[in-house]
C-alpha cells in the first residue's frame, strides 16, 4: 500500500504486510539513512507493535514525523 504523507520531508511510504507482520517499508524522500534504519527496525514487527512505538513522535516543532506518518499508514491498513 502506498501512503501519501502529510507534514514531512518524505512524500510517501510504501508498506507491505505479509502474514500479519511488516515485510517491507520504503520511504520516498526524507532523510535516507534514518528512514532506511526505521524500515529495517520495523521489519518483522506486527503493525500494532510498530504503531505503539512510533505514534506521536515529532520532528522538531512539526506536529508529526516520518515515524509518526508510518504509524498512521499502518493504522489505515489494519
Amino acid at each position: 500500500m502506498i501512503y501519501k504523507t502529510k507534514g514531512t520531508c518524505s512524500t510517501e511510504i510504501d508498506v507491505e504486510l505479509k502474514d500479519g507482520v511488516i515485510d517491507s517499508v520504503t520511504f520516498m524522500g526524507g532523510c535516507n539513512g534514518n528512514l532506511q534504519g526505521i524500515s529495517a527496525l520495523v521489519k518483522g514487527m506486527t503493525p500494532e507493535e510498530a504503531i505503539r512505538r512510533l505514534k506521536g513522535i515529532r520532528c522538531g516543532f512539526k506536529p508529526t514525523s516520518c515515524p509518526d506518518q508510518l504509524a498512521q499508514a499502518l493504522e489505515s491498513m489494519i
